[in-house]
């Protein structure tokens, strides 16, 4: 069996998950079948469709489309009291957010933990992967917006850093 054939796609079945998508208040589908990963999001203005191989590695990053052209995934705010800018951390993909590699170890991070750029703020698993989700900035955890355990969304708000 050659390596185009162990990923190949069944067409029919992607435009059927387009149609659910479209037609339905579900933002996202995520399917895993024979190696191949098919992820389907809606956009506000489009819909994606990314396909990647599946690797079973604890630190997998998933590819993101952003259509909204000179808009930035990261929010950086403003408070009106003391003109501090905030970094939101935000899920890459869905799934059950954890703040520890086990349920024995200690948090990756704290508020008022100090995080690098590359610094593992916590773990999502999805579909029985544990993804490393890691700070993109530097700065000082301020905020933690999920608990332990919860399950998230995509796109949805993780952390607040103070840049």
């Amino acid at each position: 069996m050659s390596t185009s054939d162990k990923y190949k796609l069944d067409l029919s079945l992607v435009k059927k998950l387009i149609k659910i998508i479209e037609s339905s208040d579900v933002n996202e589908i995520e399917l895993e079948e024979a190696g191949v990963k098919i992820r389907v999001a809606r956009n506000p203005q489009t819909t994606a469709v990314i396909t990647t191989p599946v690797h079973h590695s604890a630190n997998i990053t998933q590819p993101q489309i952003n259509s909204n052209i000179g808009q930035s995934d990261s929010k950086v705010e403003k408070t009106s009291e003391q003109n501090v800018k905030l970094h939101e951390v935000k899920s890459p993909i869905v799934g059950t957010f954890y703040r520890s590699s086990s349920p024995d170890s200690p948090s990756f991070v704290e508020v008022g933990s100090k995080v690098s750029t590359g610094n593992v703020l916590c773990i999502i698993e999805a579909m029985k992967l544990m993804n490393e989700i890691q700070s993109e900035v530097s700065g000082k955890i301020v905020k933690i917006l999920v608990e332990n355990g919860k399950a998230v969304e995509y796109n949805q708000p993780l952390f607040l850093i103070e840049l």
